[in-house]
């Protein structure tokens, strides 16, 4: 195997620029895409994620020129990604996937034994959920004026779902008999069950008579294809209604399942309930939603508060 030096790599990706697009790939790494892609696929990678590994991947290659990737050590991958980290400029998220798709593709198409493991990751920054409170939410339901935008919001905050589980979901996975809605094939190719709220079965009853034409498959469909409503249209209904509502706040259609949870916890249901509704694997990540909860912090009083009734300080 060729052993490239450390500076070789260096060199050449101090050299190159910003990249736009889907960069090109040398002919001497070309069978790096095909053998990754096949084995995405035959691991049964999500769509989102095998497209993720696969750019990650071009913008590794494109930057390598013809440098065979093969012959690369874990010593060179380091000067690489201390590259992204400050000539790039990348955030963490970004290098997180970006060492997730170098990572597969060494270890998991090359077989090569611990190949990162002299490799540290960035460490992530502890993100807090956006929510809105109940006022904005009532003023971002009240903004909409078409029947079926506004069905489609009450659910999306009603269950806790993400948009794409919103755009998925089909007539049959609504079970009026039991009170519950079908979540198939979720995040991490997870089934689960949700709760039905009476007020959203009567609005979404409501929304069946009045709305021509009346859905076929999918509980929200596009009126021109009768196919399911996109991720993208439904982000543009959240915002054409934040917008309406005269909300300032930085949040898109997530913060639903945000301030479905964290409402939740505030009326003090269980985190492990809310963990199964939201369907995580892990309850570490349910548990940041106890950090925006007002359930238990409204109890804390400043210890100033103490102080004035003491007497013991004045103003």
């Amino acid at each position: 195997m060729q052993k490239l030096p450390i500076k070789t790599l260096n060199d050449l990706v101090q050299s190159e620029t910003a990249i736009e697009g889907i960069p090109r790939v040398d002919p001497v790494n070309q069978h790096v895409i095909e053998l990754m892609r096949d084995q995405l696929i035959l691991k049964a990678y999500s769509k989102s994620t095998i497209k993720t590994y696969l750019n990650e991947m071009h913008q590794f290659l494109f930057r390598l020129g013809t440098i065979p990737a093969d012959d690369l050590q874990p010593q060179h991958l380091k000067k690489y990604l201390v590259f992204c980290f400050e000539k790039l400029r990348l955030s963490e998220n970004t290098l997180h996937s970006r060492i997730n798709a170098l990572k597969f593709y060494y270890e998991q198409v090359l077989r090569r034994d611990r190949f990162f493991w002299e490799i540290p990751r960035p460490k992530k920054p502890l993100q807090l959920p956006k929510l809105l409170n109940e006022d904005e939410l009532c003023r971002l339901f009240n903004a909409l004026t078409n029947k079926k935008h506004k069905a489609l919001l009450f659910t999306a905050y009603s269950a806790g779902l993400r948009v794409s589980e919103i755009v998925h979901l089909k007539l049959k996975d609504i079970d009026s008999e039991r009170m519950q809605i079908f979540i198939e094939n979720a995040k991490g190719k997870k089934d689960r069950y949700v709760n039905l709220s009476p007020v959203l079965l009567d609005i979404l009853r409501e929304y069946f008579k009045q709305y021509t034409p009346r859905p076929k498959l999918y509980l929200f469909e596009s009126e021109q294809t009768g196919d399911a409503y996109s991720t993208r249209t439904v982000q543009q209904i959240f915002s054409n209604a934040k917008r309406a509502a005269g909300i300032s706040k930085e949040v898109g259609i997530h913060s639903l399942r945000h301030s479905f949870a964290t409402h939740l916890l505030d009326k003090g249901t269980d985190i492990r309930f809310i963990k199964d509704l939201l369907g995580h694997f892990d309850i570490r990540t349910t548990e940041r939603y106890l950090h925006v909860s007002k359930k238990q912090l409204v109890n804390i009083g400043s210890p100033l508060d103490d102080l004035f009734k003491k007497r013991q300080i004045e103003w």
